[in-house]
């Protein structure tokens, strides 16, 4: 039996990137996914493709700063399928920016969707895990906030919300056995990358890694399954890095 099976599984940022490369590995394993993104046609796209190869998927257009859209998904969620057994909290954005030449509004739009966005799903999901008292919700967090990398002022500063965050949740519900745990990612080669990093950059960052190769989306694809799935029953409010050996803690 495949470690998801007949699970529902609700991914944020599912159209691309991590989430899409999570929200395909999902369904190879038995989950019931269900595509959130900004990009409605997108994540509809992924979503056909995996009702194409025999899998079960549902695809809306939500903005994790808007809980008004968020809400109708997760209504249709429970009709469609009758509970909902994980959370993957993976939208957000990474522009970089010189903190001296930062302004509100960039600092302001970093925290609405990547720390204030997971607010608003997990408070929308959480509340079903605690009635049926089981759940698994996996916070997409990063290593740049164990690194303090620079130009990402705002940006580590909502990843390392996010980590404090998971610990902090994790000790709330796990008396209804909903675990909150998290993952920082280190550089994986996604579509958005090239618009923020250059080849020189990336190719420095892969030279400090112990694995000397370029991480993918299935990388952490396959950890958020482990967090996702019986293996990890035991696991709680704890954050792994999957960065290749980037970094220690």
């Amino acid at each position: 039996m495949a470690l998801l099976e007949n699970k529902v599984a609700i991914i944020t940022g599912g159209a691309c990137g991590i989430g899409e490369g999570t929200a395909r590995f999902f369904a190879e394993n038995g989950a019931r996914v269900v595509i959130l993104d900004l990009d409605q046609t997108r994540a509809a796209t992924v979503a056909a493709d995996i009702v194409a190869q025999g899998g079960l998927a549902l695809a809306f257009g939500s903005d994790v700063r808007r809980p008004e859209t968020i809400r109708p998904a997760v209504g249709r969620t429970l009709d469609e399928f009758g509970r909902i057994d994980i959370l993957i909290n993976n939208a957000g954005i990474y522009p970089r920016r010189l903190f001296l030449e930062m302004t509100e509004a960039e600092w302001d739009e970093m925290f609405d969707i990547n720390l204030k966005g997971i607010f608003h799903t997990t408070k929308l999901v959480a509340p079903h895990m605690v009635l049926q008292r089981s759940g698994k919700i996996v916070n997409i967090s990063s290593v740049t906030f164990f690194e303090g990398s620079a130009n990402l002022s705002h940006y580590v500063a909502t990843k390392g919300g996010v980590i404090g965050f998971t610990r902090s949740l994790a000790r709330e519900l796990g008396p209804y056995n909903v675990s909150v745990n998290c993952i920082t990612p280190g550089a994986i080669e996604v579509e958005r990358e090239k618009s923020v990093a250059t080849p020189e950059e990336i190719a420095a960052i892969v030279s400090r890694q112990c694995l000397s190769r370029r991480l993918q989306p299935l990388d952490v694809a396959r950890v958020c399954l482990f967090l996702s799935c019986e293996l990890s029953a035991a696991m709680t409010g704890q954050t792994l890095n999957v960065d290749g050996g980037l970094y220690m803690h």
